[in-house]
């Protein structure tokens, strides 16, 4: 195989490796942004929860108080109740009594059903703080999973680096530019493998006698179509690629 074409070879598959490491480090930060997202989410929730509880608790209060009030006013009107001196006052008085004593269990069956509200509140609350600790103790695994993932990219990166650049200055100045602009111009791609006369990565087909020279990998073939420099690899169980329509 040609010297230069074996290196370019190579040179496309670091060039492939580093991009690959590169779009994985550039999620990093999306995927801890997420982990921190879920944890505020809970973390919201149970600050919500505890509000609409101290809310409750509040209603709680003040029904009570209510209720002191009330029946502070209902003992007054039965002992005034001793003490009406007609038939119309009598009535008048009973009246104020029923409408204090409803008053009264209105506000109780208040307090009654926010007692079971808060209880329900106060279960979901402590659920909840138990769901978040589990939570951040899976988040706090998987950011090291993350962290050490993210190290070991860019040890992935240092190295292809370090031989891209020895690599690089073994190939021909002229070789290396006509690489370096079709990878610019093809998203990174600059080397494709050619199978069944076909360029695999545009799916074109070539022309016989190019084709033939590709076979051979003695020197630097460009495809009609994308432009990407050639290669052969005698593999015939391969199967044919799909040609472009």
């Amino acid at each position: 195989m040609n010297p230069d074409l074996e290196r370019l070879i190579r040179l496309q598959q670091l060039e492939t490796t580093a991009d690959e490491a590169r779009r994985k480090m550039a999620d990093h930060p999306v995927r801890t942004q997420q982990l921190d997202a879920r944890l505020q989410s809970a973390r919201d929730s149970i600050a919500d929860a505890k509000a609409r509880l101290a809310e409750a608790q509040e209603k709680r209060r003040v029904d009570e108080k209510d209720v002191a009030t009330v029946q502070t006013r209902l003992a007054k009107y039965k002992d005034q109740l001793l003490e009406v001196k007609t038939n119309r006052e009598y009535q008048a008085m009973l009246h104020e009594i029923e409408a204090a004593q409803n008053d009264i269990r209105a506000r109780e069956d208040r307090v009654l059903e926010i007692m079971m509200e808060s209880d329900e509140l106060n279960a979901g609350i402590k659920k909840s703080e138990a769901e978040l600790k589990t939570a951040e103790k899976d988040a706090a695994a998987e950011r090291a999973v993350l962290d050490a993932g993210l190290a070991q990219l860019q040890g992935e990166i240092d190295k292809t680096a370090a031989e891209r650049k020895t690599l690089v200055a073994q190939i021909d100045r002229g070789v290396l530019g006509v690489f370096e602009t079709t990878a610019k111009g093809r998203k990174g791609v600059a080397v494709a493998e050619a199978r069944h006369g076909l360029c695999t990565i545009c799916h074109v087909r070539l022309r016989p006698q190019v084709f033939n020279e590709v076979r051979k990998n003695e020197s630097i073939i460009q495809c009609d179509s994308c432009r990407r420099i050639l290669y052969f690899v005698d593999n015939p169980d391969a199967p044919a690629p799909v040609p472009q329509v």
